[in-house]
């Protein structure tokens, strides 16, 4: 196999374009087929349509569907297009049966079904099966490509069972142990099989200490069980502890990828919009309802600043801090959301309490704002020559800093309560949320102490 480095890559990647160039399918098929399945995908991508249609010719179907199968499920939409019938049939069906059901849940259902159609029994219905579960469940994203042992089984029978089986299983590294009923009883890693004496039964060499998710398991519940035991793969049973399938690593990989983008998409209040793929038009449509609502707060924001258009009208400066309050308060707010929207997310909250939490960042508020109070009590005189005005923003600052951090630590725990995805508490959303605070603070302050300026 052949590795690209920055050195390298260029002059082998025209070698393989000059190969398609010049028809030289001997050629091509060499130095392609040489490359990591990765490098293979980042070629692909590259090519032109004429030269994808070349690689087509040249590869068989199981050779591209290593490609095909590594493909963001939107490409592969677009690229199916390009092959004929047979060709893309006799791929999909060189692919994981769980690859399969994410790819056909995303096309017409017509379509999807002709492919199942097409496929041999058994692979038709695993597939039928996976697409059954709801969307982003443990049954969803799992895989019934595994293999099962039986507790009387000895040793040496479940090694010439490997050799004979493993290449078609998704994973060997654990394997997962049932009874005549099919429920999981024990599970067994393959260097315990190594070690184990031939003579042993699995009953000998397993665990019956099975940690296992359900098939109706939330995607992300089960990236956080994968992420706290550092598994490389975990078996998902039913309501009954029967065994139905396993979830490896690469596919939380994937979940932990898609779970990220949907909370920045969130935290940045534009859910379904980070998609390049997608149209402006479209992208445009998902932030608007956002956007018309952070209007709506603005107008508030506005409202408060109106409220005390008497006392900006006597001291005129003080609208020159107003962007500073503003900033201040929401950039610090939208601090303390992130770690708390963290936390939940990786369960540090249930670990260390919430009352542990909201006084932490409180506390940190608190520093901040003493932080920054104290810099403007200097700065303040020196540029304007007025202490009272020092401590008017001062103060502000202070206050505002520490109860912005409060706001953003509480929301999302809240909505965490509420049963709901805490990172809807966008970035936006709280900044809003501590300017209006922040103006009603320093405009208060302001117009109690009005006679000292």
């Amino acid at each position: 196999m052949v590795k690209l480095t920055e050195q390298n890559r260029e002059q082998y990647e025209d070698s393989i374009l000059n190969a398609l160039k010049e028809e030289d399918i001997e050629q091509f098929r060499d130095l392609f087929l040489e490359l990591h399945p990765q490098d293979q995908l980042d070629m692909y991508l590259q090519m032109n349509p004429k030269q994808r249609s070349q690689l087509y010719a040249y590869l068989d179907p199981k050779e591209f569907s290593e490609i095909f199968e590594e493909l963001d499920i939107e490409e592969q939409k677009e690229f199916i297009q390009e092959l004929d019938q047979k060709y893309a049939q006799d791929t999909i069906s060189y692919m994981a049966a769980d690859d399969v059901a994410d790819f056909l849940g995303e096309i017409q259902e017509s379509k999807a079904n002709e492919i199942i159609e097409g496929l041999e029994d058994e692979d038709a219905k695993d597939i039928k099966e996976l697409l059954a579960y709801e969307d982003e469940t443990a049954g969803a994203i799992m895989t019934k490509e595994f293999i099962n042992l039986r507790a009387a089984s000895k040793i040496r029978d479940v090694i010439s069972l490997l050799r004979d089986q493993g290449p078609d299983a998704e994973t060997i590294y654990y394997l997962y142990v049932i009874n005549d009923k099919h429920e999981l009883v024990g599970v067994v890693s393959l260097r315990d099989l190594i070690i184990a004496d031939p003579e042993d039964t699995v009953e000998e060499a397993m665990s019956t200490r099975v940690v296992s998710v359900k098939t109706t398991d939330d995607q992300e519940d089960v990236a956080k069980l994968f992420q706290k035991y550092d598994f490389l793969a975990v078996p998902v049973i039913t309501d009954h502890n029967k065994l139905v399938g396993i979830i490896t690593v690469d596919d939380i990989l994937d979940v932990i990828e898609a779970e990220t983008t949907e909370d920045l998409g969130e935290f940045a209040a534009s859910r379904g919009a980070t998609d390049l793929d997608i149209s402006p038009f479209k992208a445009a449509g998902k932030r608007a309802p956002w956007i018309v609502m952070l209007m709506f707060f603005g107008m508030i924001t506005a409202s408060v600043i109106g409220q005390f258009e008497e006392t900006l009208e006597q001291i005129v400066i003080l609208s020159a801090f107003i962007p500073l309050i503003m900033d201040s308060a929401g950039n610090t707010g939208t601090q303390s959301l992130a770690v708390a929207v963290r936390s939940l997310t990786l369960g540090a909250v249930e670990r260390k309490g919430i009352g542990k939490m909201i006084l932490r960042e409180f506390g940190t508020g608190v520093f901040l704002g003493a932080f920054s109070a104290l810099a403007l009590m200097f700065i303040v005189p020196f540029i304007y020559g007025d202490y009272w005005l020092a401590i008017i923003v001062g103060t502000s600052i202070f206050l505002s800093l520490s109860i912005a951090t409060v706001v953003g630590t509480i929301v999302p725990l809240v909505i965490n309560k509420l049963k709901l995805d805490p990172a809807i508490a966008s970035g936006p959303f709280i900044t809003t949320v501590n300017d209006i605070i922040g103006l009603m603070i320093y405009f208060s302050i302001a117009t109690s102490l009005l006679h000292l300026l």
